[in-house]
């Protein structure tokens, strides 16, 4: 039987533990698992946990909580942090989720000229809470320990003023580019929105010592763009080509 993850966002160092509200809510009543059963509880500090209910009802849920920390998976040695702008419907949804699952570090939720979602205040706060759960969702289902960084929605320059990263690539389909750089731990991946960056983003961009970067002759979706990108790269220096 499928031991499930649950993500707890509680200190997990042994001994009884009273879960949280939204891990009680899908223990007891999503999953409606009962005294006895077995889980998997991480907290993203990189490690996961065994566990085994004691309590289970609709309201609350406790567990009797191992101190040993079990052997995971290893974080991806490749620090990757995608900008991406903001799409309509479940696009960006999936985005997130993939993208989680395929190990990048952090992900930015970016305005630009052709980003066509009006998101401010407490619309644009919701909006950040509801991403947040759905990378959540996504390292219990891929079997990550640590979370993502969803940063708060921020303007194209901002983003990119605050970079660190020494190695900076734009998507860009009009532009012939390649990965030229033989080695990288730190890597920032800028992709457009429906409609893709304007020239005068692209063109700032590269001012800022963004290489180019071309993903074969068609052009891609602003969902499909990252996935295929963000694969290219872990293979290349990730933990997909070992």
């Amino acid at each position: 039987m499928r031991v499930p993850r649950v993500y707890v966002d509680q200190p997990l160092s042994g001994g009884e533990l009273s879960l949280d509200e939204r891990a009680a809510h899908y223990i007891g009543q999503v999953l409606r698992m009962r005294a006895g059963r077995e889980l998997l509880l991480f907290n993203g500090d990189g490690h996961a946990y065994a566990a085994t209910i004691t309590e289970a009802s609709k309201r609350s849920v406790s567990c009797q909580v191992d101190s040993t920390p079990l052997k995971t998976m290893p974080i991806s040695p490749l620090k990757i942090e995608l900008g991406i702008g903001i799409s309509k419907g479940d696009r960006f949804d999936w985005v997130i989720q993939k993208a989680t699952e395929l190990g990048v570090t952090a992900i930015t939720p970016l305005f630009t000229e052709r980003v066509d979602v009006k998101l401010s205040g407490e619309r644009l706060e919701k909006k950040q809470r509801h991403w947040q759960q759905i990378m959540i969702s996504a390292c219990e289902q891929c079997g990550r320990n640590d979370l993502v960084t969803i940063n708060t929605a921020q303007p194209l320059a901002q983003w990119c003023n605050d970079l660190s990263a020494p190695v900076k690539l734009v998507l860009c389909p009009a532009v012939a580019g390649t990965i030229t750089a033989d080695h990288a731990t730190d890597v920032a991946l800028l992709v457009g929105p429906e409609g893709g960056l304007s020239d005068s983003e692209i063109a700032d961009c590269l001012r800022q010592d963004f290489a180019a970067l071309q993903l074969g002759p068609r052009v891609l979706r602003t969902e499909t763009a990252p996935i295929a990108a963000i694969s290219i790269l872990q293979y290349r220096w990730g933990d997909m080509g070992a």
